[in-house]
């Protein structure tokens, strides 16, 4: 028996645009949304980077029974326009998660609303599970961009309860599935990460098995001799890589298979859900973990103080409107114009040495550095007279001295008690 809940009226229904991977959830979906609810099925596929996961897909989606496969190459769009903003705001969610699959959502969502305005199809459908994060992101995302759409999530519909029973679904309506309950954990994967779920990961005391990781080398293999890379930045975005100007998909190629290689960029959290749960992931980001290093630091030689520190205020509610699936919201767009001005001057190289899981850095330079040796040294000049510092100090630490001079008269207890400064004056 279908468990419908408060799902729309099947018969409003009659053509649907399905985001479709060719994993065994959504390829389930295929014939349920046909038997369920009558209509045609056209699947998308956004292609970021997931390489030999889209061999066959297209065949694959036509004997589910969808009518017509949407394949679209949105890597560069994918990094330029959603990986690089987040980039530049320093966005990172709960201080380790570099947000992989939270700002892929958005994109793919773009792209489905677009191929249901120009097939005229009624809604769209996604295979997000009642419990996670992105049944959010696709779903605000879509209202955001065009509200009239309906959207059908199985998940919180079906009586499928598990993979089991998807198994059992897809053999019952002969869908071709490469998926067997032997494989143990949910993956995401785009160009920018590698997230794994499920498994052995659902007890935080586990330790996560090395055979799981699929971008990255265990520290321990990782080569013994360190590897230096330099990475040129303008206006707070990637461009080069050892001097040479790259696109944004082959600079990120690039630094998956050498930051792959170093051990670099595997991260193991337990996170705090949109839905109010908290969910442990395992994540392999090795480009990403690099260039967010990588521009920290050039930022710290290009941003005054006060600019860093309240750019680092912003940074977590940036990343919480990401991770929360508010990228189409005023107050993202409205950070994206303070960010914007302050990666004016964040032009320059950074070099790293990646050793062994680690990031190390080897220097940084920019023509708009803040940082001038001449200024910062202890020799004579004009810029910094070093007896201009009593009385910056003594202004700067006036309040706590108030403050000390208060307890030893005894806390100043009524309006009319006032300390003695006299005795502070000095000789």
């Amino acid at each position: 028996m279908i468990v419908w809940g408060d799902a729309m009226d099947a018969a409003e229904v009659k053509k649907v645009v399905l985001a479709y991977s060719g994993g065994l959830d959504t390829s389930v979906i295929v014939p349920w949304l046909k038997n369920n609810y009558g209509c045609e099925v056209i699947c998308f596929c956004a292609d970021l980077g997931q390489e030999e996961e889209l061999d066959g897909l297209e065949e694959k989606a036509i004997a589910s029974g969808a009518s017509k496969l949407y394949v679209r190459d949105l890597r560069e769009e994918f990094l330029t326009d959603f990986v690089f903003p987040t980039l530049r705001a320093g966005a990172v969610y709960e201080r380790e998660y570099l947000l992989g699959t939270s700002f892929a959502r958005p994109l793919i969502a773009k792209h489905m609303v677009e191929i249901a305005a120009q097939e005229k199809a009624d809604a769209v459908a996604h295979g997000c599970t009642g419990k996670g994060n992105d049944q959010v992101r696709f779903e605000v995302s879509t209202m955001a961009l065009n509200p009239k759409l309906k959207t059908i999530a199985p998940w919180r519909e079906w009586d499928i309860r598990g993979r089991e029973d998807a198994l059992a679904y897809a053999e019952e309506f002969r869908v071709p599935v490469s998926h067997t309950e032997k494989d143990i954990y949910s993956r995401d994967r785009n160009i920018f990460h590698l997230s794994h779920e499920g498994g052995l990961l659902e007890n935080p005391w586990n330790e996560p098995e090395n055979m799981m990781y699929q971008l990255t080398n265990a520290p321990e293999e990782a080569p013994d001799e360190g590897e230096y890379i330099d990475i040129g930045f303008q206006r707070g975005n990637p461009v080069s890589l050892n001097g040479a100007a790259m696109s944004a998909v082959a600079l990120f190629e690039a630094l998956n298979k050498i930051g792959g290689r170093h051990g670099i960029g595997r991260t193991d959290i337990v996170e705090n859900r949109l839905v109010g749960m908290k969910s442990r992931g395992v994540y392999e980001t090795p480009a990403g973990a690099i260039a967010h290093r990588a521009h920290q630091l050039l930022e710290s030689i290009c941003l005054d103080k006060h600019t860093m520190q309240y750019k680092d205020m912003v940074a977590p509610k940036y990343a919480e409107l990401v991770y929360n699936g508010m990228w189409y919201s005023k107050l993202r767009e409205a950070l994206d114009g303070f960010v914007a001005v302050t990666q004016a001057n964040v032009t320059g190289t950074v070099r790293l040495k990646l050793y062994k899981g680690n990031i190390i850095v080897a220097g940084r330079k920019s023509p708009y550095s803040l940082y001038r040796e001449d200024y910062a040294s202890f020799g004579e000049e004009d810029v910094y007279n070093q007896q201009d510092a009593h009385g910056f100090i003594q202004l700067f630490g006036l309040p706590i001295k108030v403050e000390a001079m208060l307890e030893v008269e005894g806390g100043a207890l009524t309006d009319y008690t006032r300390p003695d400064y006299s005795r502070f004056k000095r000789d």
